[in-house]
């Protein structure tokens, strides 16, 4: 894009680029899924069949790739975090604690499990505030912990770790942001007694919907694959435990028929070994438009400590300044909008698309959502936007423009109004 191609017909900066279109999904990934629809066998398993199916090929690899001894494919990222609960132990009226920056599927999750959820508040940094989850641990007697790595923002995990430790938490990890990424040379997905990951479009790796678990419990992962509907077919399987640990729960899981097709696996096996290459672009680009948008005057990037080695598929800012209120900031996302650069406002006071808040899932109860200043706080000046990897640095440079004018007018607005 060139800086001619920048200026609409008013003036103003445009950015042409579409922030919503993904890369195209590798040649080798579309024959291998057309030499699937050829032959019609696209079930999940083969009763008189020599081959190994797609899906526990992807399994496994994602176990090699993970370090992790035992993998399950799913049909998208929720079903993951909800097998991942119920194989854990999780019973109907279990509290589970989860930070309250996360998305709808993440809640969702605990609902679908019969599970009350207690949301836990966030920092500056919009990751899970630690003092806070010490407290709610002591005070609500909750087993089990969600933790979301919403938008690929990743805690001290020593410090999530120790809290864990003290109050004999059973960490689940909802990695949908952060496949790839990791804290001090460890990857998220391996902390906790179970790491759980996306691979819907807009991840990481896409197939459009599809999820993974990783686990080295080996009863956790013989109930997962039991429960995601391997019938008594899962020997299929070769990221699993022994046959052995079969036969202590086949007789007691539910089939709940979520597990992967082969034909989302086909579409994820070719871009697996593009993962760590897609991250160090995604980082490379993160870095460029953090640098542009630095000196813009009410816009705040969080800070990335050095330990954290994340994978931002998305940016995320704080428009700061007390002199800008609800309808200065609409004002900012609609003419971003209006100029190319399409925003989202967890601010907003209905839910839009993807994006809602804590406030939104009224499922949940009141009860789940107290005492979350902080998270209120945040959330009421937190804006988003895509990544594609095709961004290139006069890209960056032109989104950088548009929201720098955006939020030019946004301030005159408040001084017209004053």
């Amino acid at each position: 894009m060139t800086s001619q191609d920048r200026q609409s017909e008013t003036g103003g900066t445009v950015f042409r680029g579409d922030l919503s279109a993904p890369d195209p999904i590798p040649e080798a990934g579309i024959e291998a899924a057309v030499k699937l629809l050829r032959d019609g066998r696209l079930f999940r398993y083969g009763e008189d069949r020599n081959s190994i199916p797609e899906a526990a090929l992807l399994e496994q690899e994602f176990a090699g790739y993970m370090g992790s001894k035992y993998c399950v494919g799913l049909n998208s990222g929720g079903c993951a975090l909800f097998v991942a609960l119920k194989a854990a132990g999780v019973e109907p009226g279990d509290k589970v604690l989860v930070n309250a920056f996360t998305l709808a599927p993440v809640p969702g999750s605990i609902a679908h499990a019969g599970a009350e959820a207690v949301l836990v508040d966030i920092d500056d940094r919009f990751v899970v505030d630690l003092d806070d989850l010490d407290r709610k641990a002591a005070e609500s007697g909750a087993r089990y912990f969600m933790l979301s790595y919403m938008r690929g923002h990743i805690p001290d995990m020593d410090a999530v770790m120790a809290i864990c430790a003290r109050h004999n938490l059973v960490l689940i990890e909802d990695c949908a942001h952060t496949m790839g990424a990791g804290w001090d040379g460890r990857l998220t997905g391996s902390f906790g007694r179970a790491g759980c990951f996306s691979t819907q479009t807009f991840k990481h790796i896409n197939s459009g919907e599809g999820g993974l678990i990783v686990t080295d419990d080996e009863d956790l992962a013989a109930r997962a694959i039991l429960l995601s509907g391997s019938y008594m077919l899962y020997a299929q399987h070769r990221a699993r435990p022994t046959l052995e640990v079969f036969e202590r729960h086949r007789y007691t899981t539910p089939n709940c028929s979520m597990r992967m097709s082969g034909l989302v696996a086909a579409l994820l096996r070719t871009q697996l070994p593009l993962l760590d290459e897609r991250n160090a672009r995604w980082r490379q680009i993160y870095g460029v438009l953090a640098e542009n948008m630095a000196d813009i005057d009410g816009i705040t990037l969080p800070r990335r400590p050095e330990k954290e080695q994340f994978a931002p598929s998305s940016l995320q800012f704080s428009v700061t300044g007390s002199d800008l209120g609800d309808e200065e900031i609409a004002v900012f996302a609609a003419e971003a909008a209006a100029h190319g650069v399409h925003i989202k406002w967890f601010g907003a006071p209905d839910p839009v698309g993807f994006t809602s808040r804590h406030d939104h899932w009224r499922y949940l109860g009141a009860a789940a959502g107290n005492a979350l200043d902080n998270a209120d706080r945040v959330l009421h000046r937190l804006c988003d936007m895509r990544l594609p990897l095709w961004l290139d640095e006069d890209d960056c440079k032109t989104i950088a423009a548009v929201l720098r004018e955006a939020m030019a007018k946004a301030k005159a607005a408040v001084r017209q109004c004053a």
